[in-house]
């Protein structure tokens, strides 16, 4: 009897290609939409009771909009962080894009010269382009910067005896924790290295490095405090300080900057100080390493610049291959790099962004709420305080424009939902009992599709 009732129930459970043929177009390949049905159906089996067809038809429905909002897709970045992480750091600048286009869709030289007709080396072009912008004797570069520093650590380990654990000596105030809660201290252990801390939290003397140098000291690592900024009772050395000491003491010098700006930020607006490459290798550290996507605003990638003899050695450990980057990094990265070289950063968006007037986003603020002032929602100009983000410039704020809304027929939060709905989502943020986009972060050709979708989000 049991089983009877059991097997009535089951053939209730709608076919797949009933559900299918109901759900129509979903904009996901068909064999992702066959299992998600079929997972749902599984699911259903496993209760008493069958919910009604159309309601069947929603949960999937939800559970395939949820699966293509996963999907890789550009956004409307309106929160005032120019190099969000979140979403993807620096723009890539157009010719950046159009490299990408031309490389990626034929075959290119990545390992090939021209020149003689036979194979060549990966990245040529990129590191002597790389080592002139940085005023280095070489420079190569990895996929990250945490990379980078694993790769630094390994081989400076492996140059001190197999049979005693080598030290990296480092303050306690610069063991930062990355974004995605990686920290600098289980990077630099996962090599293998122990890790020598000196100093307080807040105070490292000169004195805390020199007595922590001993015959198992494979290098001193200096990381650059570039996501966070410690006042009042401090202290620390200077760049130039430590690689004396290091110097004496016949040990490499290394320094991760981390945030990779080329150009004086105070160039930008920003009165905080963030060291370049230049000027830290000019200080005497060994080598420097930082990240490509953030200041630099190129992609994706960690570049490591300083003493050739050091760049060669990193470029021979079996652990450099399996970190390299390939041709599409490699691709965006040069026509980053060249025009830094050209010194055409206003043509690099993320710098861009930064520099942009505040008159000149007014007046962008003002054509945009006097085309939605037939909404039913109230809007009003405010003021903004963007940020660098990315973990750079963690002092410094840049006076921004923003557009405030202020729904009449949904709440902030769904308000904020339904613009993350749209296509292309656009993302802003919640305060002071509004929702705001900062058009810092808004590129001026976005600004119709944003105002398409705040129209749609209200007719909704």
């Amino acid at each position: 009897m049991h089983d009877r009732v059991k097997l009535e129930v089951r053939r209730q459970i709608p076919a797949v290609s009933r559900i299918l043929s109901a759900l129509g177009y979903c904009g996901l390949p068909r064999p992702f939409v066959l299992e998600v049905i079929r997972r749902k159906i599984s699911e259903i089996r496993a209760n008493s009771e069958i919910p009604e067809f159309g309601s069947i038809v929603a949960n999937i429905r939800r559970s395939l909009d949820e699966l293509r909002a996963s999907r890789l897709q550009s956004v409307i970045n309106g929160t005032g962080i120019v190099i969000h992480t979140n979403f993807g750091r620096a723009p890539l600048s157009n010719e950046a894009m159009h490299a990408l286009n031309e490389i990626g869709a034929a075959y290119s030289n990545l390992e090939y010269e021209l020149a003689k007709g036979e194979r060549g080396r990966r990245g040529g072009y990129v590191e002597s382009a790389l080592a002139l912008l940085c005023a280095a004797e070489g420079a190569t570069v990895v996929n990250n910067c945490a990379a980078a520093l694993l790769l630094i650590v390994t081989h400076f380990m492996k140059r001190r005896s197999e049979r005693q654990t080598v030290e990296v000596v480092i303050s306690r105030g610069e063991l930062v924790q990355i974004g995605g809660g990686f920290r600098i201290s289980e990077i630099l252990e996962a090599s293998g290295a122990k890790l020598r801390e000196v100093g307080a939290t807040n105070k490292t003397t000169f004195e805390d490095y020199a007595n922590a140098i001993g015959p198992k000291t494979a290098m001193i690592l200096k990381v650059h405090r570039s996501n966070f900024f410690m006042s009042g009772f401090v202290e620390a050395p200077s760049s130039n300080a430590i690689s004396t000491l290091a110097r004496k003491n016949r040990i490499p010098f290394v320094e991760d900057l981390g945030s990779g700006a080329l150009i004086a930020t105070e160039s930008l607006g920003i009165a905080e100080h963030e060291p370049t490459p230049g000027d830290v290798l000019k200080a005497g550290a060994d080598l420097v390493c930082f990240s490509g996507d953030k200041l630099f605003g190129g992609p994706q990638a960690g570049i490591i610049a300083g003493k050739k003899r050091f760049v060669t050695a990193l470029k021979r450990e079996p652990l450099f291959r399996a970190l390299r980057c390939d041709k599409l990094c490699l691709a965006a990265l040069q026509t980053t790099v060249d025009l830094h070289l050209d010194h055409r950063t206003g043509e690099i968006p993320a710098l861009a962004l930064l520099q942009t007037s505040e008159d000149a986003l007014r007046a962008r603020a003002a054509a945009i709420a006097s085309h939605l002032a037939d909404l039913p929602l109230k809007i009003a100009i405010g003021r903004g305080r963007a940020k660098a983000g990315g973990g750079t410039l963690p002092k410094s704020n840049v006076q921004s424009v923003t557009i405030d809304f202020f729904p009449k027929d949904s709440s902030l939060a769904e308000f904020a939902i339904s613009l993350r709905a749209s296509n292309p989502p656009v993302i802003g943020y919640i305060a002071d009992n509004r929702f705001k986009l900062d058009l810092r972060t808004i590129f001026p050709q976005q600004d119709d599709i944003a105002m398409r979708a705040i129209r749609a989000a209200c007719t909704k």
